[in-house]
């Protein structure tokens, strides 16, 4: 990996500032967002998240919806605008990003935006969805260490939607996931990429999802810089 690419997964990237801009249109939204060296993508909307946020249905229009590994914010912005009744956790390990994504919520007036590093999120909150770019580059103990993380913390009727490309592994990511006991569907395929849908899996004993545990967050997002 680049020493470019190494910024994504640092907790303090070393990379100097080089402020710059980066707008999210979409059918429904149009956001101008404020972005910096050493996050992920910050020239332009990554494909595989313009693709997540065209396939994924609309989020609930309450309770606690989580954005894993939110860079500077596009995707936790997105979901608060089509809910702006609930309360979107935009979470990463890259404490730029998550001060940028504050920022941007903040100047787009979405109040309930709450962007803090992973570490820092309440251990009984439990989300009604996830929507994520999954940093599959950090390698597969780590992706799966990260996942199972925050998979386990959907609530009992919630799902999570990932977004990989083919060529890094999302066929092999969907067979982990449901030999895993999470029963998991492509609901979108474009342009190389795949959009998986993640049902919880059961608890021992079948009382619904289980806790999360403590592995690390792991990163942002991925595309083929990544």
């Amino acid at each position: 990996m680049t020493s470019k690419g190494a910024h994504y997964f640092e907790e303090r990237p070393g990379a100097a500032a080089r402020p710059g801009t980066v707008d999210v249109v979409l059918p429904d939204l149009h956001l101008r967002l404020a972005t910096d060296s050493g996050v992920f993508s910050p020239d332009r909307l990554d494909p595989g998240t313009r693709i997540l946020l065209e396939s994924v249905p609309a989020p609930p229009q309450r309770g606690d919806l989580l954005d894993l590994g939110c860079g500077y914010g596009p995707v936790a912005l997105t979901m608060a605008s089509r809910a702006p009744e609930a309360t979107v956790w935009a979470i990463d390990v890259n404490r730029r990003s998550v001060e940028l994504t504050e920022r941007n919520a903040r100047s787009a007036g979405l109040d309930k935006v709450r962007s803090i590093h992973a570490d820092e999120v309440p251990p009984d909150v439990r989300f009604s969805v996830i929507w994520s770019n999954p940093a599959i580059r950090i390698g597969k103990p780590a992706l799966h260490a990260m996942l199972t993380r925050w998979l386990d913390r959907l609530a009992g009727d919630g799902a999570a939607y990932l977004v990989v490309q083919k060529h890094l592994g999302s066929d092999s990511l969907q067979r982990w996931l449901g030999d895993n006991g999470w029963d998991t569907t492509r609901v979108a395929s474009r342009s190389a990429y795949r959009v998986l849908r993640v049902a919880p899996r059961p608890a021992p004993g079948g009382a619904g999802p289980t806790p999360g545990d403590a592995s690390p967050l792991g990163g942002a997002a991925n595309d083929e810089e990544r």
